[in-house]
């Protein structure tokens, strides 16, 4: 981790849903730092507020009041953000995103499916990256492959890969082993753990698996759109 930079810093974070007349409260008053280089894990029950939270700190959603700075940019500020053109360049630059659902494109191989962000954007050298990419993911022999040929925590190993291909600064991976079963999750877990270790990436987990969740550096609990850390050891 490095220290006493701060990568994400959330204040007094609020989100909150109308459903007819009913003001549903999402996320409560969050405040919330990470450092570069950390490795944190969110768990908690089912509308918690663990996704709706990753969707703020990750500029996927819109806060409804409090503050969010990324590297000391400020993102949000009391209801209001920055323009649109400007979050979607956050969005392509500094965040990768990891979901329970790999959405791959079932037609398209594992090496196309890991470029496929490079579409529209491409920085320099990121060919050779996506390859780079799946040799540390052990992936390299499945470049050919389309997704219907490989299991799921290769899929999901694919999946990992797409979205490093920019080389973001934050991974937000919401459920990355829901579809797994216990031996892929740890095997998906370990990848995340050596990619935090190695290249000091920032990385935000949201996982029901308190075992797995355990791995991470912090471990934070969501109760009633409210955030607590926890000790990962007790």
């Amino acid at each position: 981790m490095s220290q006493n930079i701060i990568a994400i810093e959330a204040e007094n974070l609020i989100k909150v849903y109308l459903r007819g007349s009913e003001k549903i409260p999402a996320v409560n008053d969050v405040t919330l730092r990470i450092n570069k280089g950390d490795f944190i894990s969110i768990i908690g029950p089912s509308g918690s507020g663990k996704t709706t939270l990753v969707n703020l700190l990750g500029c996927l959603d819109n806060p409804t009041s409090g503050v969010l700075y990324l590297s000391g940019r400020l993102i949000f500020n009391k209801g209001k953000r920055l323009p649109e053109r400007e979050l979607t360049k956050i969005r392509r630059e500094i965040y990768g995103y990891v979901f329970q659902n790999f959405y791959l494109i079932p037609t398209l191989t594992v090496m196309e499916n890991v470029m496929l962000p490079l579409t529209f954007y491409r920085k320099p050298g990121t060919e050779n990256e996506a390859v780079k990419l799946l040799q540390l993911l052990g992936m390299e022999h499945r470049k050919d492959h389309l997704p219907g040929q490989i299991s799921g925590g290769e899929m999901q190993r694919v999946a990992i890969a797409r979205a490093m291909v920019n080389r973001p600064e934050v991974l937000l991976a919401d459920e990355p082993t829901g579809n797994l079963d216990t031996k892929r999750s740890s095997e998906i877990v370990q990848v995340l753990k050596e990619l935090n270790s190695n290249i000091d990436l920032t990385i935000i987990m949201v996982t029901h698996n308190q075992e797995l969740a355990r791995c991470a550096g912090r471990m934070f609990e969501m109760k009633d759109g409210q955030i607590f850390q926890i000790d990962r050891k007790s």
